[in-house]
C-alpha cells in the first residue's frame, strides 16, 4: 500500500469495506443457500487457480472474466449477499500481472462482490427471481421477459466494475477524471452481455430436471469461443510485433525516412477505405504500405544515407530493394497480398518502373495503392535531398501523373481522403525538426484545366531525385 497515493488507498479500503458490507449479511443469513453458494464459489475459484497454474496458465484464455458467467448464474441463483461471496473467493485468486500483487487482489475482490451485489438488487427489482421460476426448481422460466431482468444484471455489473476501474485508474495512476472512464464501458459492455447470456442459460437449466450438471455444461462452449477469441488476439499481436520489427530495422538504417513507412500504411489504408475494399483487406493494405520498404536492409547503410544525387550504378543497386523485400516476407504467411505490394510498388502505368516493368492491370491493385501512398509522403516529407512540400502541391503533381506513373483510381481516391479527413506530414530528417503544416479537412484539391503546378513539384513523379518517386 505505500507505494499507492494517499486517495488512492482511501479509495480500495472503502471498496473493501463496501464489499464486507455487501457480503456479509450472507454470513448470518439462515436462509443462504449454503451448497449452492459452496458449488459455484468452488468452481469459479478453480478456474481462476488454474489461470495462474504455470503448466495449464498459458492454455486458458486471458483477458476480461473469461468465466464470469459463473459470477452471473449466482447472481440470477441466490440473493445478491451470496452472490457477492460467489465472487469474492475466485476474484481474490484470479492473475495478476504487477505489484502489488496482494492489494490487486484484495481490489478484485472488493470490486466483484460489490458488482455481483448490485447485478442482484437490479435483477430482483425487476422480479427476475420470479421469472426464473422462483422456490419451484422445475418450475418453467417466464420466456421473453427473464431477458429483461437478465440483461439488466449484466449491464448493472459491468457499469460497477467499469466505474470502480476508474475510479481506481484516477487516483493510482493520477490520469486525469476526463481519460480515467473514457472507453471503458462501450468496450465492456458487449463481452458483458454475452457473460449475462451465458450465465442466465447457467441458471435456467440449473432449475431443469438435469440441475447442476447440466448447468455446468454451459461452460464448455464459453470456454472454447474465450479461448478461441484469446488466440486470436495473441497471433495478433504477434504479427504486429512482426511488422514492428521490421520497420524499427529499417528506420534504424535509414535514419532520413524514420516514420515513413507508418505514414505510408496510413495513407495506403485511407486510399483502400476510399475504394470500398472491406475490412480485412484494409489490414493487408496497411500491412503492405508499412512493409514496402524493408527490402532497404539489404541495401548498403552509405547509399541510403547519401547526400546528393545518386550515380546509375547506385541507383540500380538501391531499386534491387522491392525484390529483397519480397524474399524477406516470403515465409510470412498473414501477409498475403501485400508481399505483391511490396514487389511492385515501383511499377508504373506506363510501364517504365522497376522491378519488371508491368503496365496498367498487370500491376496488382495493392501495389498501385502503395506507389500512390508512397510517392505522397515522399513528397510532404522533408529529406536529405529535398524539402517537404505543402500538400497541395503534392497532391497537384499525383494527379499530373495520373495515367503515366500512377492509377487515376488511386489518385483521385487519395485526394478525395485528403480533402475528407487532411493530412498531417512530418518531418522525417534527422537534422530538421520543423513540422510543415497543412489544413485538417476541405484541401483545395487540384483539377484537370487548373492553375499550374508549381515549380517546386516538378520533378517529383519522375523521381524527385531518388527512383520511383517514393524515397531512396
Amino acid at each position: 500500500m505505500r507505494a499507492l497515493p494517499p486517495g488512492a488507498r482511501v479509495y480500495i479500503l472503502c471498496a473493501v469495506l463496501g464489499a464486507f458490507g455487501c457480503a456479509g449479511p450472507a454470513l448470518f443469513d439462515a436462509g443462504t443457500p449454503w451448497p449452492t453458494v459452496g458449488l459455484l464459489a468452488s468452481l469459479y475459484l478453480a478456474v481462476e487457480l488454474v489461470r495462474v497454474c504455470p503448466f495449464l496458465g498459458s492454455r486458458v484464455p486471458e483477458g476480461m472474466g473469461a468465466f464470469f458467467p459463473v459470477v452471473l448464474a449466482a447472481v440470477f441463483l441466490l440473493p445478491p449477499a451470496a452472490a457477492a461471496l460467489v465472487a469474492a473467493p475466485g476474484a481474490f485468486a484470479g492473475k495478476v500481472e504487477q505489484r502489488p500483487a496482494t492489494v490487486r487482489r484484495v481490489w478484485h475482490a472488493a470490486q466483484q462482490a460489490v458488482a455481483a451485489w448490485a447485478a442482484g438488487h437490479a435483477y430482483g427489482l425487476l422480479r427476475g427471481p420470479a421469472a426464473l421460476g422462483g422456490a419451484a426448481p422445475l418450475r418453467v422460466p417466464d420466456f421473453p421477459y427473464l431477458l429483461l431482468p437478465a440483461a439488466a444484471a449484466a449491464a448493472a455489473f459491468c457499469l460497477v466494475l467499469t466505474a470502480l476501474d476508474g475510479g481506481v485508474l484516477a487516483l493510482a495512476e493520477r490520469r486525469p477524471a476526463r481519460t480515467a472512464w473514457h472507453g471503458l464501458l462501450p468496450r465492456s459492455l458487449a463481452p458483458f452481455c454475452v457473460h449475462g447470456l451465458a450465465g442466465l442459460m447457467m441458471a435456467v437449466l440449473w432449475h431443469s430436471p438435469y440441475g447442476a450438471p447440466a448447468a455446468l455444461l454451459v461452460l464448455l462452449p464459453m470456454y472454447i469461443s474465450c479461448w478461441v477469441f484469446a488466440q486470436y488476439h495473441r497471433e495478433r499481436a504477434a504479427h504486429q510485433a512482426t511488422i514492428r520489427a521490421l520497420v524499427q530495422a529499417v528506420d534504424i538504417k535509414d535514419r532520413y525516412t524514420r516514420g515513413h513507412s507508418e505514414r505510408v500504411g496510413q495513407a495506403s489504408a485511407m486510399i483502400a477505405r476510399e475504394l470500398g475494399m472491406p475490412e480485412d483487406r484494409l489490414e493487408v493494405v496497411r500491412f503492405a504500405g508499412i512493409l514496402h520498404d524493408v527490402g532497404k536492409l539489404g541495401v548498403p547503410t552509405r547509399l541510403l544515407r547519401k547526400d546528393g544525387p545518386l550515380t546509375p550504378e547506385e541507383r540500380r543497386v538501391i531499386e534491387l530493394h522491392p525484390e529483397y523485400g519480397h524474399e524477406m516476407v516470403r515465409g510470412i504467411g498473414f501477409l498475403g497480398e501485400a508481399r505483391a505490394a511490396i514487389l511492385h510498388h515501383h511499377e508504373r502505368v506506363d510501364g517504365s518502373g522497376y522491378p519488371y516493368g508491368l503496365t496498367g492491370e498487370q500491376i496488382p491493385v495493392l501495389a498501385r495503392v502503395v506507389a500512390v501512398a508512397d510517392a505522397f509522403d515522399a513528397m510532404t516529407s522533408t529529406r536529405s535531398y529535398s524539402r517537404a512540400r505543402p500538400v497541395e502541391t503534392a497532391l497537384a503533381e499525383l494527379l499530373r501523373c495520373a495515367g503515366a506513373q500512377f492509377d487515376p483510381a488511386m489518385v483521385g481516391a487519395l485526394l478525395r481522403a485528403v480533402e475528407r479527413e487532411g493530412w498531417h506530414p512530418s518531418v522525417t530528417s534527422d537534422e530538421d525538426t520543423v513540422a510543415v503544416a497543412a489544413p485538417r479537412g476541405n484541401v483545395p484539391l487540384p483539377r484537370p484545366g487548373g492553375p499550374p503546378v508549381p515549380p517546386a513539384a516538378r520533378g517529383a513523379g519522375r523521381g524527385a531525385g531518388r527512383p520511383g518517386g517514393g524515397g531512396r
